[in-house]
């Protein structure tokens, strides 16, 4: 049996040794399915997942929705103007309330048989309701979910069994976040949802290593130069580059260094930094002087997952500013169709029975602390081959 996640944490936090250290997580992991239900159960379920900003939903009754792991969770808005989660199924045949990935809704009306739910989750409408006597309303309200709000943006937990908060994970960097002023950003556009044919942990892996870089990004590598460096701080891996001068730079990554417009609240060397910080097990916030963006993959199956993103900035209506801001857009638009057809690649050769598990190098830090994590959460990912089907039974 695996630890809990609470004494799982506490065993991560104070671990200094792992024999498995030098070497990656095993290929079969990554198309398996019977271990990818293992994972769901004790590694997605009692994780958070980020939903949205409470900049999304100023209003009462404003919503927004996440589905995952075949549940619906709404993050609502109450009267009262306090931010909750429910579990999106009505509790009397467990309709679903809601579609859609947000809305405003002053009362939550089942489409099945009306029940009636306030924003804060109470069941305040039945119609017939002389007909159960075994109700009682006040103990049939919305199922709550877990919920953390760290500068503004709303994180939910289907299980919260003792995994870090996203507050907790970014405790560390509190004063480094501080002058890009997350709690009054709003959002550039809708959630983009892009499926993509790999394991989850594929992206991940691919978001945290740092060896690629110079290898497969020519434009990301003329733009940071040499400056780029990562780090792994337990619960969150810390990434950056510095922008530099380089004649070698499209069109692009020029305009973006010369144009992008000067933002006051922040430094020089916030003002030139690419800064990114992943968040375990699955999401990424990218964060620039001119705008961030998140990033999460979802599971789908043992082969696929879903990225679901979100841009968010800061009111700024500068011709340069819109135009900077573009010109990151199009050069991380280069960067993401490199980086889906190199996980792409890589999640064909981990289905190949050639392929067991690999080396890491000592700066491979971010990988090492991701398997590190998993391999304590899961004993058999230490295991290079699949074991007898029906392990997860015995």
């Amino acid at each position: 049996m695996a630890s809990s996640p609470a004494s799982y944490r506490a065993e991560i936090d104070g671990l200094t040794v792992d024999p498995d250290a030098d070497f990656s997580l095993p290929g079969w992991i990554y198309h398996d399915p019977e271990y990818f239900a293992v994972e769901m159960e004790r590694v997605i379920r009692p994780s958070w997942q980020i939903v949205c900003h409470v900049n999304e939903i100023p209003e009462a009754g404003d919503y927004r929705t996440i589905e995952y792991l075949g549940e619906s969770v709404i993050v609502i808005r109450g009267a009262d103007g306090e931010v909750r989660a429910f579990s999106n199924v009505c509790r009397h045949r467990a309709m679903r309330l809601v579609e859609g990935s947000g809305g405003c809704a002053k009362k939550l009306v089942c489409p099945y048989h009306a029940w009636t739910y306030e924003p804060d989750g109470r069941l305040t409408g039945v119609p017939s309701r002389s007909e159960y006597p075994a109700l009682k309303l006040e103990e049939n309200g919305l199922q709550p979910v877990a919920l953390d709000l760290w500068r503004g943006f709303a994180f939910v937990c289907l299980d919260d069994r003792g995994f870090p908060k996203p507050s907790e994970m970014m405790a560390p960097f509190e004063a480094e976040i501080e002058p890009y002023k997350f709690e009054q950003m709003q959002p550039m556009g809708a959630v983009r949802h892009r499926p993509r044919a790999v394991n989850w942990k594929n992206v991940g892996d691919n978001y945290s290593d740092n060896l690629h870089i110079p290898v497969a990004h020519d434009g990301l590598t003329r733009l940071v130069g040499k400056s780029y460096r990562i780090e792994a701080h337990g619960w969150a891996d810390r990434l950056y580059g510095e922008v530099v001068r380089n004649e070698k730079q499209n069109f692009w990554e020029r305009f973006y260094r010369e144009h992008l417009p000067r933002i006051e609240h922040l430094s020089d060397q916030e003002h030139g930094r690419w800064l990114y910080f992943k968040l375990w097990p699955n999401m990424a916030f990218d964060i620039y002087a001119d705008q961030i963006d998140f990033m999460q993959w979802i599971p789908t199956s043992p082969t696929t997952c879903l990225l679901r993103e979100v841009a968010y900035c800061l009111p700024d209506d500068r011709r340069e500013m819109k135009l900077a801001r573009y010109a990151n857009w199009r050069i991380n638009r280069v960067v993401n169709a490199e980086d889906t057809w190199l996980i792409g690649q890589v999640q064909q050769g981990m289905a190949s029975r050639s392929y067991s598990v690999g080396p890491l190098a000592t700066s491979e830090v971010c990988l090492r602390s991701f398997a590190r994590k998993i391999r304590t959460l899961i004993p058999e990912a230490r295991l290079p081959h699949a074991p007898t089907p029906g392990w997860s039974k015995a």
